[in-house]
């Protein structure tokens, strides 16, 4: 059923969730997993004049390397195959491509769970991705929230 799964991560306690759940959807099914994190493009350009946005980026890109890194020796650890890949761009619209050309049968994410105006005026990568993937998105509420 599943060969292929995806879980976007950034360090958070609710991604870490998903990696949980994806790690033992990819036991049951002998799945590879792909642990993918987004440097958000739209955030590179909001610094210090100081600090370039190259800068930016690079450190960005070194965070989200060590929290896949991080993730990926976890469920390495359970004996999984396991990719690894940091990618700039628009969050959402970077998982469901990144899911798209890859293949991908499954994409695993965390939810805060966040409701009202704070939904609204903040919006979520979840609840786009739900709304625009053609790949099955189960998505993974914290327990501690």
């Amino acid at each position: 059923m599943y060969e292929r799964i995806v879980v976007p991560t950034d360090g958070s306690a609710c991604a870490s969730a998903a990696v949980e759940h994806a790690t033992d959807i990819a036991q049951q099914y002998d799945a590879s997993l792909h642990l993918l994190s987004v440097v958000d493009s739209r955030n590179i350009s909001h610094g210090s004049p100081a600090v370039s946005p190259a800068q930016i980026e690079s450190t960005l890109q070194e965070q989200a390397e060590g929290v896949v890194s991080e993730a990926a020796d976890e469920a390495a650890s359970e004996g999984l195959t396991v990719q690894t890949e940091v990618i700039t761009g628009i969050p959402d619209t970077a998982i469901i491509d990144y899911a798209e050309e890859n293949d991908l049968d499954l994409i695993v994410m965390g939810t805060h769970g966040r409701t009202g105006l704070h939904r609204y005026l903040l919006g979520s990568v979840t609840e786009r991705t739900v709304r625009q993937s053609p790949v099955p998105v189960l998505t993974i509420r914290n327990a501690e929230e």
